[in-house]
């Protein structure tokens, strides 16, 4: 299992937890297992191309990456990051 942080704009879809558990041994398939879990999620984050939306950040193991192919390790963790907007 993996520990995925989630920002607090998100906390509507996990019943205002801000650390979940997720499987999958890509970021895709943490959204997918995410999304089983708590229904509407990954729209929130990925777009209907598949991709991640520009307002969201994801850091696997420390790093930031831009792609749902992001190979998850057995010790890493997932951060979910929410950039604020509006004006």
């Amino acid at each position: 299992m993996t520990v995925v942080h989630i920002p607090s704009p998100l906390f509507s879809y996990t019943s205002d937890r801000a650390k979940v558990s997720a499987t999958g041994a890509t970021l895709n398939e943490i959204l997918i297992d995410l999304d089983r879990q708590f229904p509407g999620f990954r729209f929130r984050v990925v777009d209907e191309q598949d991709r991640i939306r520009p307002t969201i950040l994801f850091y696997v193991g420390g790093e930031v990456t831009r792609t749902l192919a992001r190979s998850i390790g057995a010790s890493d963790e997932v951060h979910i990051i929410a950039a604020l907007s509006g004006g």
